[in-house]
């Protein structure tokens, strides 16, 4: 799993049939601080995120198994969204984003 910031929305209406009635956004990774890095993933949203929020996302066998009783066609699918994060050593603790 890792951390991302949900940066936009697809809306695609040719595809996959398994596929249908899902929602499609547009994430990019960031790390605990809320830094960016790498490249942006599309991923299914079942919890109901929304541009700006940091959300928690999974991949491969696992983002598939969140579509109960289908074998869909997905590498990546938000878990989770995000209120805070707080790491024991560093101090750190921060909220997470709101849609804004």
């Amino acid at each position: 799993m890792f951390l991302a910031k949900v940066v936009g929305n697809i809306w695609s209406t040719k595809k996959n049939e398994d596929l249908v009635g899902l929602k499609l956004l547009i994430v990019q990774p960031i790390d605990h601080r809320g830094c960016p890095y790498g490249n942006q993933v599309i991923v299914t949203d079942q919890v109901g995120a929304g541009v700006g929020e940091e959300v928690i996302v999974t991949q491969g066998s696992s983002a598939r198994k969140t579509i109960p009783g289908k074998e869909t066609p997905v590498d990546a699918s938000v878990v989770g969204i995000v209120d805070s994060i707080e790491l024991e050593r560093s101090g750190l603790f921060r909220e997470g984003s709101d849609k804004s």
